[in-house]
């Protein structure tokens, strides 16, 4: 029966103008997949309730009205953007094999996932300049990181995002759809869909190429840079009690870039270099990129920063 659904959905996409694709949920495991929703569901709790309450306590705590702390709300109003955007698709595959997506919402499902990332790509950015200017320039740091200055680079980045993402997705629309657009995900991801066109695909990977170069291949490099002349400064302190303290206050920013490049940088490895490996492993390689950070990243900053986590704290505790 299933077989000839999947027939159907081919011959549809052969006829159509506007076709439709099957996500994936976990294969190989779809008759446990009401199981498998659990922990994924404490998953997108523990990332949407911490990432909100970080970004409520720096919102209503005036103490915590600071550059660090507003680039700390900006990375988390993006890992909650990250987490809705794949929530609703997940959730529907476990709980109802709710499959199918129509190729216009698909590229509104990529519009957010992917722009979400490249926004996360950059505020990690904007917090590594700012532990550099903390550390390194101590006495200027308010005058360097104004209010209107951290609006302007939040600013910068959505216009980045957007500038990045407009293109490359309104190519998706001149693509001929003719095979079993079965996808390897559980949302829509860029690779993946255009893995499935028929028509020549060339633009889209020179442009995915440049969007990743832009991206990316900017960001790591100036977070990099941004650490050598942190380290650079931080080891001409004759205090080594002065230097501890300079480190532990990078220790949370360097989690969350681990937590989120190198998931990443995996992901796009298997899809490169890995079309032999088990699809299990492509499923959960795609969902570890996209829940890892969103649930980490609150946990990793309530525990190593201790304004967060007594504003937390208080919060609870006078309820």
């Amino acid at each position: 029966m299933l077989q000839i659904l999947d027939n159907m959905d081919i011959l549809r996409n052969l006829t159509s103008t506007f076709p439709t694709f099957l996500l994936t949920g976990i294969p190989g495991l779809e008759t446990v997949h009401t199981w498998i929703s659990i922990p994924f569901c404490c998953l997108y709790a523990i990332a949407l309730s911490g990432n909100s309450m970080v970004l409520f306590v720096i919102i209503t705590q005036q103490s915590l009205h600071e550059p660090m702390y507003y680039f700390l709300s900006m990375l988390s109003a993006t890992d909650l953007g990250l987490t809705v955007s794949t929530l609703l698709t997940t959730l529907a595959i476990l709980w109802f094999n709710a499959r199918e997506i129509s190729l216009d919402t698909c590229i509104i499902q990529m519009f957010f996932l992917h722009g979400f990332t490249f926004m996360e790509s950059g505020v990690l950015v904007a917090m590594a300049f700012d532990r550099y200017v903390a550390i390194c320039y101590p006495l200027r740091y308010t005058t360097i990181l104004t209010n209107s200055r951290i609006t302007q680079i939040g600013l910068l980045m959505i216009i980045r995002t957007v500038v990045l993402i407009v293109p490359l997705l309104l190519l998706i629309k001149s693509l001929y759809f003719c095979k079993m657009n079965i996808l390897s995900h559980s949302y829509c991801y860029h690779p993946d869909v255009i893995k499935l066109a028929c028509s020549d695909t060339r633009a889209n990977s020179i442009c995915g190429l440049i969007d990743l170069g832009l991206t990316t291949g900017v960001d790591i490099p100036c977070i990099v840079l941004s650490y050598t002349l942190i380290i650079r400064s931080v080891l001409s302190i004759a205090s080594p009690e002065e230097r501890h303290k300079a480190f532990s206050t990078c220790v949370s920013h360097i989690g969350a870039v681990t937590i989120f490049y190198i998931p990443m940088m995996s992901l796009s490895l298997v899809h490169r270099y890995g079309l032999s490996a088990p699809k299990v492993v492509h499923s959960m390689m795609a969902n570890i990129y996209l829940l890892l950070p969103p649930v980490l990243n609150p946990i990793i900053y309530s525990v190593k920063t201790k304004q967060i986590r007594r504003a937390i704290l208080r919060l609870l505790l006078t309820k």
